[in-house]
């Protein structure tokens, strides 16, 4: 979990003497995990951005927008527990944000930040049962995958982040402490009663929180990406068979699949130091700060995901953020935005195939007209009808035998195109007292 709440011995006098984790809780935290961190703002806000437009308008577009806002938030509120307080023990700086600012947030930031992980959590477990519904269960994705439901999908999994750690909200307190050289006061968090007591730490902080925020998601996306694992096997070996719908979905499982591996592999530590916390009561601070640093990476490392796996994505964002660029070396791109389809299925022609199209129908009526006059001056050429080809811009006659009556040619309809909808999910450790005073940490 995260790590924010300390004693008021360890966070109100602070034993500078030890240089060395300070020096490494510098660098791990206030450089790298800022640093990841404000890049994964950014990260997550192009995220945004580019899901919501209109082109790209699905329900797993809509899962994967609300997975975003909870990695923001969760990336916010682990810059501000952990990133800031970090820089003021080793550095000397942001005296004032240390004593003043951070212990007074921390009563109802620590709550947000686990809400955030248990919603980023249960976030990545929807879409992945989406992609599941999507991929295995075709026919019932009809009526399961829809935009509707995905926001229903999104509103159940924020609610029952908020009302599982509820909780939260009670588990700390601010207190005053005064400083006898200058006569100062500063705050301090420590833990309050209801987080000093045996039963609730050993139910809701160890158990309920392994079994809810480990065991469940982390045992049903296995056995989740293993079924799609095995369905994406198979339809690549029937790929010829397939349809442009079931390759689209198929392609956003592959992709989703690696937003999982990055998932798994990125909170396996903070798993660990929870068991060895709730289970041998080892506490290994070096451990909990290298894995409060990869759930920031993991909540920020989506929109690379997006870019390198999405097609689609990757268009919309050269259109929307390089279109200056585009229009100079591929100008054939301006066209995609207003052309291409939306996810719910409601298709248009792409830009190369209208404006192929237009040619067509341009080239049809000059025909239809040109034949006419022909066949209104029958008397030229002996009586024998002249056709007109255009080819490459030239006019060229040819005589041809007469017909019964004057040749049109309609043109084909464009061709509709089905685009594929290319779109594309964390624990940080908090530190608390156990009930003896002393700091404990649970896995976020």
């Amino acid at each position: 979990m995260y790590g924010s709440v300390s004693d008021a011995n360890s966070r109100c006098q602070i034993d500078f003497s030890d240089q060395e984790f300070a020096r490494f809780e510098f660098w791990i935290c206030g450089v790298i995990l800022n640093f990841v961190g404000l890049l994964g703002i950014l990260g997550n806000i192009l995220s945004m951005i580019i899901l919501s437009r209109p082109q790209m308008r699905s329900s797993i577009n809509y899962l994967l927008i609300g997975l975003a806002r909870c990695d923001t938030v969760l990336i916010i509120t682990s810059i501000l527990l952990f990133g800031i307080p970090s820089i003021y023990p080793y550095t000397g700086y942001l005296f004032y944000y240390y004593y003043y600012i951070y212990p007074n947030i921390s009563p109802c930031m620590f709550p947000l930040a686990m809400a955030a992980q248990t919603s980023s959590v249960y976030m990545t477990f929807t879409v992945t049962l989406e992609r599941y519904v999507a991929v295995c269960h075709p026919l019932k994705a009809r009526a399961l995958c829809t935009y509707g439901r995905a926001k229903i999908y999104f509103i159940i999994c924020i609610l029952f982040a908020f009302l599982y750690n509820i909780p939260r909200f009670w588990e700390v307190i601010v207190i005053t402490n005064d400083n006898d050289n200058d006569n100062n006061v500063i705050f301090c968090v420590i833990a309050s009663s209801l987080r000093r007591n045996d039963q609730y730490i050993n139910i809701y902080i160890h158990w309920c929180y392994l079994i809810f925020i480990y065991f469940i998601p982390f045992l049903s996306l296995a056995i989740l990406n293993c079924l799609i694992y095995r369905q994406v096997q198979k339809a690549n070996r029937e790929r010829q068979r397939l349809s442009r719908t079931e390759r689209r979905e198929i392609g956003l499982a592959t992709m989703l699949l690696c937003v999982v591996i990055v998932f798994f592999l990125l909170n396996f530590l903070a798993l660990y130091t929870n068991i060895l916390e709730a289970f041998y009561g080892i506490i290994d601070d070096y451990l909990i700060k290298i894995s409060n640093l990869l759930v920031t990476i993991n909540s920020s490392a989506n929109f690379i995901i997006y870019v390198i796996f999405g097609e689609k994505f990757k268009r919309i964002f050269l259109l929307l953020f390089c279109k200056g660029r585009i229009s100079r070396d591929q100008p054939d791109l301006i066209h995609y935005e207003s052309s291409i389809s939306n996810g719910e299925g409601n298709n248009r022609s792409s830009g190369r195939f209208s404006r192929h199209g237009t040619q067509r129908s341009t080239t049809a009526l000059n025909l239809t007209r040109n034949n006419n006059n022909n066949n209104n001056n029958s008397n030229n050429n002996n009586g024998i009808p002249t056709s007109v080809r255009i080819t490459s811009g030239k006019r060229i006659k040819r005589n041809r035998a007469p017909s019964p009556g004057p040749c049109v040619y309609y043109p084909a309809r464009d061709v509709q195109r089905t685009q594929t909808v290319i779109t594309p999910s964390s624990s940080l450790h908090f530190d608390c007292y156990n009930k003896n005073g002393g700091m404990m940490t649970s896995g976020f």
